[in-house]
């Protein structure tokens, strides 16, 4: 039987610390809390599903918290490098088998959205789910027979990251796409989003 492991890619919630663009815009207080939610609501939605594994990649490393409160998930440290580094580094080093990597901002995202990105995998070597404002919300690899070459030089944090990742991937690497999803990452998404999600 072939695991699939499923990566929550999150910062640990932290005052003053988490979401600064969202913090400028709310407050560090509201900020905060929202990561705190969003990362219960995610591990709730998603941790108990038998058709993966759930394992946490954490910013910054050495957080206590999400330790002590989850044991009954892995938990790892994200490490050193831009987003892209640690995003590919909590990729491979997963056990054999595809990977899903989220974010926890995503308050739409539910175990469908994971289970139909898993199938396209069985398709594709790498999926995406885009964003509206030009990012992604998840990015997934097959590893078989190998992780291909992910990232790269990236605008991250702009209207360029997906188009970016894209273009920077060898012409032979076949690509699927979830369905469009939008994190929150300013006061204009969570006013969107959140509010709609009890937060």
């Amino acid at each position: 039987m072939i695991l699939r492991h499923l990566v929550l890619f999150a910062r640990a919630p932290c005052f003053g610390r988490g979401k600064r663009r969202l913090a400028r815009d709310i407050g560090d207080v509201a900020a905060a809390r929202f990561e705190r939610l969003m990362l219960a609501l995610m591990l709730r939605r998603l941790g108990r599903d038998r058709r993966w594994r759930l394992r946490l990649a954490i910013t910054p490393d050495r957080a206590r918290a999400p330790r002590r409160s989850l044991p009954s998930y892995p938990v790892v440290g994200q490490g050193r490098g831009d987003l892209g580094a640690r995003m590919r580094r909590a990729i491979a080093r997963c056990p054999p088998g595809p990977v899903v990597l989220i974010g926890a901002d995503v308050p739409a995202l539910d175990r469908g959205h994971i289970a139909a990105a898993f199938r396209l995998l069985g398709r594709h070597q790498l999926v995406f789910g885009p964003a509206n404002d030009g990012g992604f919300w998840l990015v997934g690899a097959r590893r078989s027979p190998r992780l291909p070459p992910l990232f790269g030089p990236v605008r991250w944090s702009s209207c360029h990251a997906l188009g970016d990742t894209l273009g920077n991937l060898p012409r032979t690497v076949s690509v699927g796409f979830a369905p469009i999803l939008d994190d929150v990452d300013d006061a204009a998404a969570w006013r969107r989003l959140a509010p709609r999600r009890g937060f």
